[in-house]
């Protein structure tokens, strides 16, 4: 990253540049504020570092300059005056972070790397929402797999005809919302899409759902009601779960394909429908065939054509559009991050649930996020305790200087534990001072557990 580093102090200019230089970073330097001003101005720095006492008018005015060009730019202030007040003061008008002399250069070199991981983050996931803007978002289905695109090709070319459609996949794939941008392409757009889950219904709950039923036909028919049929007329009817259809509404349903007519249950009058049926299954309707389960005559009147979809495990490259995309539609405005390797590693996964496991995962990583914008990895695997044993879950490879400081974290953390949170012995035990683990402590952020100075 561009580093302004705003310093006159030429010890610390010096050794907190080299600092910043061996970490990758290129470091812009100004021994005063007219320098750092004109810096922004010419160099546009992705970060800024200055000191709040310095020849001119200070770093405030350093600040202030930096956060009306780029309010996203971080600025960590230096002061070598504790001052709440002047902090405070920094912190409102936009800074990021501060620290107090004497520091340790690794503690603005670490901060430094923090905030490119997060502008990395971020710009990942602005390329995602970018992508998912520009043709890969099929009437509000996301994919750009190979796969997915010969479904959306084959949605395309069928929706211009009326031939019965019957969308096959396994459960979680989609099929509502393919049969949805069948209707949407059709010239029954205007028409209404009417669905009904044949699984969700006992034999003669759904006979009268689809049919519709008069005043007195049975115990409770108080009133006349219209079916599915006749709601759907003019527009789609989407038979979800065929498979799931018992026998003798599958005579039934039969017929009223073949004559385009029918009669509510108690009813005698024979109702003409203009309808376009589409249906979806989770198995193979040949196999229910062979088997005796489902009518032979009846599947050849709804495979007309046939649309295939894919498991998610075999749309590569779909997994991390769907979580950009799932992310804006359950994240409330928010802008939640996923890491480049916690992404790879989704789209390596299983996902026997398929698209419906994947948004499930996505809420729970949202509804676990609490304060942080970044989504936790462990949060939004998927829940199969066999695939979760199986994968070693790791990271992207990342800085050196990186690994190691998160080495070093883990391994104070569990010396900590070992003392009970004891610095002395902590210090003893790690074969350092009581005065170096204070500054790592504060560095890093840890809190010992139950720490009460040497307690």
């Amino acid at each position: 990253m561009r580093v302004l580093l705003s310093e006159d102090e030429v010890t610390i200019a010096v050794t907190l540049g080299d600092a910043l230089t061996a970490a990758g970073h290129h470091v812009i330097a100004a021994a005063d504020t007219q320098a750092a001003l004109q810096a922004l101005e010419e160099q546009r720095p992705e970060v800024v570092v200055t000191d709040m006492r310095m020849p001119g008018a200070g770093g405030m005015a350093v600040l202030q300059r930096s956060v009306e060009l780029d309010r996203t730019r971080p600025v960590i202030v230096i002061t070598g005056y504790a001052s709440i007040d002047s902090v405070v003061e920094a912190m409102r008008l936009g800074a990021s972070n501060y620290v107090q002399k004497p520091f340790r250069n690794e503690a603005i070199v670490n901060m430094i790397e923090t905030f490119a991981r997060v502008r990395a983050l971020e710009s990942e996931n602005k390329e995602l929402r970018a992508r998912l803007s520009h043709d890969l978002s099929f009437e509000g289905i996301v994919g750009a797999s190979d796969a997915m695109l010969k479904v959306f090709e084959r949605v395309r070319t069928v929706a211009a005809t009326d031939a019965t459609v019957l969308i096959q996949g396994e459960s979680g794939t989609g099929k509502e919302r393919i049969a949805l941008a069948i209707h949407e392409l059709s010239q029954r757009k205007r028409g209404p899409f009417i669905p009904i889950s044949c699984a969700a219904l006992p034999e003669t709950l759904l006979e009268a759902e689809l049919f519709g039923h008069e005043k007195g036909a049975f115990t409770d028919a108080r009133k006349e009601r219209r079916g599915r049929f006749e709601l759907a007329h003019g527009g789609t009817l989407f038979l979800d779960d065929i498979d799931d259809m018992p026998l003798a509404v599958q005579v039934k349903l039969l017929r009223v394909l073949q004559e385009r007519n029918f009669e509510r249950l108690g009813g005698e009058e024979t109702r003409e429908i203009d309808i376009r049926v589409l249906a979806a299954t989770k198995v193979s309707l040949r196999d229910l065939v062979r088997e005796g389960k489902f009518r032979e005559d009846l599947f050849y009147r709804i495979h007309v054509v046939p649309v295939v979809l894919p498991p998610l495990r075999e749309r590569k490259g779909d997994v991390p559009l769907l979580v950009q995309a799932l992310i804006e539609r359950h994240g409330k405005g928010r802008a939640y991050t996923v890491s480049r390797s916690t992404l790879a590693l989704l789209d390596r996964a299983p996902w026997n649930g398929n698209v419906r496991e994947l948004e499930n995962a996505v809420q729970r990583a949202i509804a676990l996020a609490g304060a942080n914008s970044e989504l936790a990895q462990e949060d939004l695997l998927p829940i199969d305790p066999r695939w979760r044993g199986a994968v070693e879950v790791v990271d992207e490879v990342r800085p050196l200087r990186e690994v190691l400081r998160t080495t070093e974290i883990a391994h104070l953390k569990r010396a900590l534990e070992a003392t009970g949170g004891h610095r002395t012995q902590t210090a003893d035990l790690l074969g350092i001072s009581r005065k170096v683990l204070w500054e790592k402590l504060r560095d890093f952020g840890i809190d010992a557990p139950g720490d009460n100075g040497d307690a």
